[in-house]
């Protein structure tokens, strides 16, 4: 697994690629020349992760269960192998900010909705939020705690992660043209589900003109980017709608 890194200083930013790409992802399809004012004025720290989605979420003749458990190590090793190493590498001491586009926005959210408490904001783009495009009608346990519009609507309404949303910058964003459309619907579902428990994110649904392609995911970033960048917190010490 590698990790590509663009800048030396500043909030750090978490890259989610799109499906079944490599770190270089942002760079190849000029993610990163977009972003580059972010990067180049020290205000980001842009760190970007390869996937395994051809093992996982694309590996529709596979074992469900296997593919399923094969997402699950990838979120830990996001969490317990990429985070660790953003914070070594990172002198900022800010939480990072996690994104993505297409199905890393998916992984973008499914990051951020576990573990709240490792990020500042979340900027998900073109995601889909329910494993049963990739999985049909078939769920387990593990699948379930990779699938946001599943254990959204069960999040007791007292749960301490409720409050931890509500203190962060949550941004979902999609267009309603070309290939957009699984992206809209679980948009709608998720959006909906959020608001019942009382959490406060902003749920962004461009015009039909605006596909699933990347010319709109740079006009999406430089007018999300700098509102999440404001104000991001600095990690917690233990111890001692357009």
């Amino acid at each position: 697994m590698s990790v590509a890194v663009y800048g030396s200083k500043g909030i750090p930013v978490l890259g989610f690629p799109t499906q079944d790409s490599p770190c270089t992802n942002y760079e190849e399809f000029g993610m990163v020349d977009e972003m580059a004012d972010f990067i180049d004025s020290g205000s980001i720290q842009l760190f970007c992760v390869d996937t395994v989605d051809v093992e996982s979420w694309s590996a529709l003749d596979s074992d469900k269960a296997q593919r399923a458990e094969r997402q699950e190590q990838y979120f830990h090793y996001i969490v317990d192998e990429v985070l660790p190493l953003m914070r070594k590498e990172n002198k900022s001491r800010k939480q990072p900010l996690v994104m993505g586009f297409s199905l890393g926005g998916t992984h973008a959210a499914i990051t951020f909705l576990r573990r709240p408490d490792l990020f500042s904001a979340m900027l998900a783009i073109s995601g889909v939020y329910d494993a049963g495009y990739f999985f049909g009608d078939w769920m387990n346990d593990t699948l379930y705690n990779n699938s946001p519009t599943a254990f959204i609507p069960h999040m007791p309404l007292d749960h301490p992660y409720i409050e931890l949303y509500n203190s962060k910058k949550m941004i979902f964003c999609v267009g309603r043209g070309a290939w957009e459309d699984e992206g809209v619907r679980t948009l709608e579902i998720l959006g909906s589900q959020l608001s019942e428990r009382n959490i406060h994110a902003w749920t962004d649904f461009w015009g039909f003109d605006v596909n699933h392609d990347w010319p709109w995911w740079k006009k999406m970033v430089r007018y999300f980017l700098p509102q999440l960048l404001a104000k991001a917190p600095a990690h917690r010490r233990t111890g001692s709608k357009k």
